[in-house]
């Protein structure tokens, strides 16, 4: 367990205080920051690393919250070479400005000094119910606990975090860093309801309106894993690999045994699928100790939606790709999975032995609590249809959701970005029914009193 535990420590190591300001001071402030432009929650970058060259890490960690409520998070697992680092003006010269390190740098100090929070407005603007705390409920809740509104968030499992506790690997997002911001959230005044499922003994979107919400956020994420149709698919060595992840999280937070994480020492794995979950998948395989460990994959390497750093760390870590290459059969042997047949695109067949089918080829959203409500319409593969004004409220009244349960982001940061308008959406919601009472109230004194 301490030599697995050691294989899992964070593979990208931190700024010290001197290389964080070195490196700050290269930035050249530029009258229109491409950085911001490439951020998808248009972080005020240059003025936050402005205020680290000069050493006002409290001025700079201000700013950074103005916009996230997850930067030690973003600084570590959001794709800087795709967003903000692949659009700083130095990139020319291949010399771009780290800016997830100095973000991370930041945030670990603030959370490590513990410095003063920022001034909390009262509680007293609306009260609003979170479904789910994955990166969109964090975000949905920090920012209207911010702005005065009473936020408490319903979560189905022991701990808060969602898929940056059970999905994002240790060696990537250490827990430790997750829960320090979660801490922060709830030093925002937002309460955490854990081990309670929305959908399920009685609690459903009319129950939470039952009990005095005036508004309800849906961000349950993706966690219905999509299958493929293979001959063999069925077998108990083919599994999913957000199932694969969250047991090894588990496991590694001391709530499991060993025998039942599906990897065993000297396993033969095959992981389907390219995108950033199936690098995750695969190196956590080589973590739990398979000796061979594949990606296979349909396309082109210039086509998989991995971040081309994770596929360079995957290879660096032993982990092989089947390219143009499909699996069409898994075998048994009395039940046990033992082979796989795999196809390339130009019909060449080859057949392998294996131990493990990890399947990473995307999710869909669980139906639980739309099924146990009326009124939120979903498209025909199950997400919920939300509209633009008040943004993010579906066809339910009051009911609003966000993130991948809606089929927008991606990422991390794209569900923050989409939050932030949900936030928006919300606030414009409670405020109008607000003021909607507040006019009928006055109209019903006055024909109290006239009647008088």
């Amino acid at each position: 367990m301490e030599q697995e535990n050691k294989l899992f420590q964070e593979v990208n190591e931190g700024y010290t205080m001197h290389d964080a300001i070195e490196e700050a001071k290269r930035c050249l402030n530029c009258k229109v920051p491409q950085c911001k432009k490439g951020c998808p929650i248009s972080h005020d970058i240059p003025n936050w690393i402005h205020e680290l060259s000069m050493g006002n890490l409290g001025n700079a960690m201000d700013i950074i919250n103005s916009k996230s409520n997850l930067p030690a998070v973003c600084g570590r697992v959001c794709p800087h070479e795709k967003q903000c680092e692949g659009h700083c003006v130095l990139n020319k010269k291949g010399k771009g400005i780290r800016v997830g390190k100095l973000e991370r740098f930041i945030a670990d100090f603030d959370g490590d000094m513990g410095l003063i929070r920022e001034k909390l407005l009262p509680k007293t603007r609306g009260k609003v119910a979170v479904i789910g705390s994955g990166p969109a409920g964090l975000t949905i809740a920090g920012d209207l606990a911010r702005q005065g509104f009473n936020v408490e968030i319903f979560e189905m499992e022991q701990e808060p975090g969602g898929v940056l506790m059970f999905g994002i690997p240790e060696y990537r997002l250490p827990k430790d860093i997750v829960r320090r911001e979660i801490k922060k959230t709830e030093e925002l005044g937002v309460v955490f309801h854990c081990n309670t499922t929305v959908g399920k003994d009685g609690l459903n979107v009319d129950k939470l309106f039952e009990m005095g919400f005036d508004a309800i956020f849906m961000g349950t994420g993706t966690g219905k894993p999509k299958k493929l149709d293979i001959p063999g698919c069925n077998l108990e060595g083919v599994r999913q690999a957000i199932w694969f992840l969250r047991r090894v999280s588990l496991y590694n937070e001391g709530n499991l045994s060993r025998d039942e994480v599906v990897v065993k020492e000297g396993n033969k794995v095959f992981v389907i699928g390219c995108g950033n979950t199936a690098m995750d998948a695969a190196r956590t395989a080589v973590r739990m100790g398979a000796s061979d460990v594949q990606v296979v994959y349909h396309r082109t390497i210039n086509d998989m939606s991995a971040l081309r750093s994770e596929y360079d760390e995957a290879v660096e870590e032993g982990v092989k790709f089947n390219w143009d290459s499909s699996i069409v059969e898994i075998h048994d042997d009395n039940g046990t999975l033992n082979e796989v047949v795999i196809e390339t695109k130009a019909g060449e067949r080859r057949t392998e032995k294996a131990d493990l089918v990890i399947m990473a080829v995307g999710s869909a959203p669980a139906s639980r609590i739309v099924s146990t409500t009326t009124g939120i319409d979903v498209d025909d593969r199950g997400y919920v249809l939300t509209r633009e004004k008040p943004y993010g409220m579906t066809t339910r009244k009051g009911v609003f959701a966000g993130g991948d349960v809606v089929n927008r982001p991606s990422t991390v940061v794209l569900a923050m970005h989409d939050a932030k308008q949900v936030a928006e959406g919300i606030a414009q919601y409670v405020d109008a029914i607000k003021l909607l009472e507040a006019i009928n109230m006055d109209d019903e004194l006055k024909k109290t009193g006239d009647n008088k």
